[in-house]
């Protein structure tokens, strides 16, 4: 997974493919959760890219995105939101989700 430094966020989301992108706060206890998970689920899908947002330090990233509760993880497919999801699912069911755009 990549952490979010603040380069220009098209470049982040725009790729071709799948691109899981984490929000998340670090006082967030299912976002420490849901850590472990996607990381887990990362390298199973090596052809995805994995990123993570810090909600706190990159504030506007959030608000364009529409993030109104962390951990959100949200997928984009060829540069375009396909689906969301928020709070803490197990690894299964949240590769399963993530397969479905793959």
């Amino acid at each position: 997974m990549i952490d979010y430094q603040g380069q220009d966020y098209q470049e982040v989301v725009g790729h071709q493919g799948l691109v899981v992108v984490q929000y998340f706060a670090t006082w967030c206890g299912p976002c420490k959760m849901l850590k472990p998970v996607l990381e887990s689920i990362s390298t199973d899908m090596a052809d995805v890219k994995f990123w993570r947002v810090d909600i706190d330090l990159f504030r506007n990233q959030a608000i364009e995105a529409g993030i109104r509760s962390v951990p959100t993880v949200v997928l984009y497919k060829d540069g375009e939101e396909v689906d969301r999801q928020s709070g803490y699912q197990p690894k299964e069911r949240v590769a399963a989700w993530m397969n479905q755009f793959k």
